[in-house]
């Protein structure tokens, strides 16, 4: 991802220094269900070249990587994004612990019996409500130091976001990229456009993910390669994807135009946005159906009628012919399936960040299908799911943990364990698996990034952790979670999952949600 413009000094580390007292706070607006407020911004690294070099430092000298990032706003402008900034904070900019700080693993480790007698009181809080399942871990030791109904599956929403970063970054690794590749049809002047599952693909310059693989581009590249042959026709193949387009669990009102997600398909761009903003309150208007609208934009730029437009599937020499450069066939006839044109994706681990920073479920689909592909499997609902489990067994994770119907969280059938989500989150931080380290790069930070800048402000007292929680939101109606990684007042690193399935107000819930893991930073617990 190029970028033209110097990076702003990075703020010298703080020791793990916990932020100022901020002024009088404003509580965060209760958003609409789905997920919390987020963050329209990139991820914190601007070139992914060099948060790969960093983290593989950090793994050489062996230490727990437990990153605080860069303020998001300013990033948005370093790439070049003409995009409406952001709404300042509820709260001034909390002062963040050092970029992949190390944390210290001597630190005196808590006690199971500490933690229990800190937490205990909170997490009966009325406001989390009924049922509560929670998990807490230290990283450094693998000791559970917290558990209540931990190893029962239960309603995750959005952190099962978490589990598709993992298992895509394990499958795919950090630098995969996807492409969107343009072909000849069986007809003179007939080109067929593939897509290839990248939901960041942007029109023009002015998308919603700055650095995104774009249609003016290829279709440049298109006309080129068909040289004084008028173009006729467009065909949208999208047969990368198979099965339904919604899963199991979805509620209509999820579902676009106006909704949380967007029908899934392997063609689309801005993650099926009718607009490239991505709104932090309510949905995002989407498309109703994102592979034809993105089609017609394609042929708009190549000057063909949108009524040219039509849904089919390449060539069968379009497989053979994948490789072949565009020039050769500049100025000459073209062979039905010759490539004329494609375009790739930023790495995956940006398109990763997106996922986690916005909660983007449109994102989080296309990513559990790379799973099922990379494993040979159809990239359907059903497949990913599976594909998503047997790569957590893989890894050495209790996949049996997890009941899945996607990869967003969305639907209400999914059930994961606390215990799963620390476990996944303790492989990651524990930088045996640089690959996997990288998700962290995109988990919301408390009070400063993501699904998590207005959250951590009320009571009071949860300023404390704002720059030190890294953690991944869940919203669904009666539904809060959190789960995470935070860095104790001792240095410890702690992986934590809090599960409320019966909450009857989502302000108090998210509230109550911080509150604890405020707690475990604050407490020693030793």
């Amino acid at each position: 991802m190029p970028l033209n413009t110097a990076r702003p000094a990075v703020p010298p580390p703080v020791g793990g220094a916990r932020p100022p007292a901020p002024p009088k706070p404003v509580a965060a607006a209760e958003s609409a269900p789905g997920e919390g407020p987020s963050e329209s911004a990139p991820g914190f690294f601007s070139s992914t070249k060099t948060a790969s070099i960093v983290l593989a430092a950090v793994v050489l000298l062996a230490v727990v990587v437990v990153g605080v990032v860069e303020k998001p706003g300013p990033i948005a402008g370093w790439f070049g994004d003409s995009a409406t900034p952001s709404p300042a904070a509820t709260t001034p900019d909390p002062k963040p612990t050092p970029v992949l700080a190390a944390a210290n693993a001597q630190g005196k480790a808590p006690t199971a019996a500490a933690v229990q007698a800190a937490l205990d009181p909170l997490v009966k809080s009325s406001a989390l409500g009924s049922t509560v399942h929670v998990s807490v871990l230290d990283v450094t030791s693998s000791q559970v130091l917290y558990a209540q109904n931990a190893d029962i599956p239960t309603t995750p929403a959005s952190t099962t976001k978490i589990l598709t970063a993992v298992t895509a970054l394990a499958a795919r690794g950090p630098a995969y990229r996807l492409a969107t590749r343009v072909v000849a049809g069986e007809n003179p002047g007939e080109v067929v456009i593939i897509g290839g599952g990248d939901p960041t693909l942007s029109i023009d310059a002015k998308g919603q993910f700055p650095g995104a693989a774009r249609l003016d581009l290829l279709a440049k590249q298109v006309k080129a390669a068909m040289g004084a042959t008028p173009i006729t026709k467009v065909t949208v193949d999208t047969s990368l994807f198979s099965g339904p387009e919604t899963a199991t669990g979805w509620s209509s009102d999820d579902i676009s135009p106006s909704g949380q997600v967007a029908r899934i398909q392997a063609l689309m761009t801005n993650a099926g946005r009718i607009t490239p903003v991505h709104n932090e309150n309510g949905g995002d208007p989407r498309f109703s159906n994102p592979s034809i609208s993105a089609g017609k934009s394609f042929a708009k730029l190549l000057g063909v009628a949108a009524s040219k437009v039509v849904k089919g599937k390449a060539p069968a020499a379009a497989a053979d012919n994948a490789s072949a450069p565009a020039s050769a066939a500049a100025g000459a006839a073209t062979t039905p399936g010759q490539e004329l044109g494609k375009v790739e994706s930023p790495p995956l681990v940006q398109i990763l960040d997106w996922m986690l920073q916005q909660s983007d479920n449109t994102i989080a689909e296309t990513m559990a299908r790379q799973v099922a592909i990379a494993a040979g499997k159809e990239a359907s609902f059903d497949s990913a799911s599976e594909a998503m489990i047997d790569k957590l067994r893989e890894l050495g994770l209790p996949g049996d943990e997890a009941d899945l119907y996607d990869g967003s969280g969305l639907s209400r059938h999914d059930g994961i364990s606390p215990t799963l989500l620390v476990q996944t989150l303790a492989l990651a931080a524990g930088g045996t698996k640089p690959e996997l380290s990288a998700m962290f790069n995109g988990l919301p930070v408390a009070g400063w990034s993501g699904t998590l800048r207005t959250r951590f402000v009320t009571p009071s007292p949860n300023q404390a952790a704002q720059g030190i929680v890294r953690a991944k939101t869940g919203t669904l109606s009666g539904v809060n979670t959190l789960a995470g990684v935070l860095i104790t007042k001792d240095g410890r690193v702690l992986a934590f999952a809090i599960m409320a399935s019966a909450t009857s107000n989502a302000s108090t819930a998210k509230a109550a949600l911080d509150k604890v893991a405020t707690r475990l930073v604050a407490c020693g617990c030793s």
